[in-house]
């Protein structure tokens, strides 16, 4: 699990706060249960403590759920598949067009009537809301804000699916917590409710700017698809090119509002929050502009198609032998990699990796490019083996990798020898590029280990 998830399920969680049907309840649920829940303070930061709680409860139920009913395998088959990656592509682009205003998100209303006549009956036969009305409350806001919130927790659990089952359940914990956390806060000292912003025209820019971000996700996941089919189309110079598109269209946008809606004239510090909004915007624009060059874009590359993509799907396709890359691999074709590494007297080192891994794409964007690790990668003969495309192929690769390795999390190095024991494996990515060259000098070593 990477810290980059962590952090984009906190972020996730932030903005969620800033949106028009959650910012403005902040203050009115905290003063419910600073004034109206309880006869003292003690048992009114109990109560709103527990509402937090409610709103965690309810959110990491989604990632459990993902976790126990779909778990690693189902998760990984998910992922690679492109029809879902098809899907998913629409979902985002309909989150967008949800945070544009064009339509709303919303559960049944029945759901929220009988929570509500719960909450209720709890209020009516006992003082204040109770600890099991303020439970039934966090989940009662949790379903209201569904409407704003879902972009964001569709965004944590999609992400999550590309990688181990933990982490849709840790995903949603991350950003549930951070997500309640001002209403417990604020519970705490809530003379600093007289300090948060007026709801305004920015919330409404805020949820705008969202969904310009929701349509760069769906880019990533339209890629994921023509990664899978080989198409040849959505390639990493596309999807930069639609980023930056949509950087400077909101820059656009973010310049546009700066002059006030209805004649409503922007305070300074809210002239001086879209001032910034705007510059980074614009950074982050000519930034991803300059991956256009070929320039390396750091972390951002796992999340984008490989540079050498054209020519490499095309090997793959004809599930023929060394890619034109720069390090000789052999594509999908074990039993080859076995007979040249019996005919050469050196090992295998077996890629086990998918067309959508997001930390595959780092690897091979940060680890694989360095001048030690390729020259210690050269040094073996190099089995490219990808689990997650849409043939009985690609089932076969990954039914091998869950027998011999006894997991199907991608990405997963293996060395063996030329028989096809093996001699040592490095599971799932890492960002020391010393520990890198210490798994492949072991697989080195004369020895062999069965």
């Amino acid at each position: 699990m990477t810290l980059g998830f962590l952090w984009l399920a906190a972020s996730a969680g932030a903005l969620s706060l800033l949106t028009p049907c959650v910012f403005p309840m902040v203050p009115i649920t905290v003063s419910y249960f600073t004034s109206h829940a309880a006869t003292d303070r003690r048992t009114s930061i109990r109560h709103a403590l527990v509402f937090g709680l409610g709103i965690i409860a309810s959110f990491t139920a989604l990632g459990l759920a993902l976790a126990v009913f779909v778990g690693a395998a189902g998760v990984t088959m998910l992922a690679g598949n492109p029809w879902v990656n098809l899907l998913l592509t629409v979902i985002f682009a309909g989150f967008a067009l949800n945070l544009f205003g064009v339509f709303e998100i919303a559960l049944p209303s029945t759901w929220l009537t009988a929570l509500d006549n719960v909450v209720r009956r709890q209020g009516a036969a006992g003082q204040g809301v109770g600890v099991f009305g303020a439970l039934l409350m966090g989940l009662t806001f949790t379903l209201t804000s569904f409407t704003c919130t879902a972009p964001f927790v569709g965004t944590v659990l999609v992400t999550a699916a590309q990688g181990k089952w933990q982490e849709p359940l840790l995903g949603m914990l991350v950003y549930s917590t951070v997500f309640a956390l001002p209403f417990c806060v604020l519970a705490l000292v809530p003379e600093w409710i007289a300090r948060l912003p007026r709801a305004g025209g920015w919330l409404q820019s805020t949820k705008v700017v969202m969904g310009f971000v929701e349509l760069a996700a769906a880019m990533k996941f339209l890629s994921n698809a023509d990664l899978v089919w080989r198409w040849g189309v959505v390639t990493r110079s596309v999807v930069l090119v639609s980023w930056v598109v949509l950087a400077a269209i909101t820059v656009i946008y973010l310049l546009w509002q700066q002059r006030g809606t209805g004649g409503v004239r922007l305070s300074p510090a809210m002239r001086a929050g879209y001032l910034t909004a705007t510059a980074g915007a614009l950074t982050t624009g000519v930034w991803l502009a300059t991956g256009l060059t070929g320039r390396s874009l750091g972390d951002l590359e796992s999340f984008l198609p490989p540079t050498d993509y054209e020519t490499a799907a095309a090997t793959a396709m004809n599930h023929g032998a060394a890619a034109p890359m720069s390090l000789a691999w052999r594509l999908n074709d074990y039993p080859a990699a076995l007979a040249l590494a019996k005919q050469q007297g050196k090992r295998v080192f077996i890629d086990f990796t998918g067309y959508t891994c997001t930390n595959c794409r780092w690897m091979e964007a940060n680890i694989f490019t360095r001048p030690d690790v390729k020259a210690a990668l050269g040094q073996f003969v190099l089995s490219r083996l990808f689990t997650d495309g849409d043939g009985d192929m690609y089932e076969r690769q990954q039914a091998f990798q869950e027998s011999q390795f006894k997991t199907v999390a991608l990405p997963l190095y293996a060395i063996v020898d030329a028989d096809g024991h093996t001699v040592t494996s490095l599971p799932g990515l890492t960002r020391d590029p010393a520990t890198f060259v210490a798994f492949l000098e072991k697989g080195l070593q004369s020895q062999d280990v069965h």
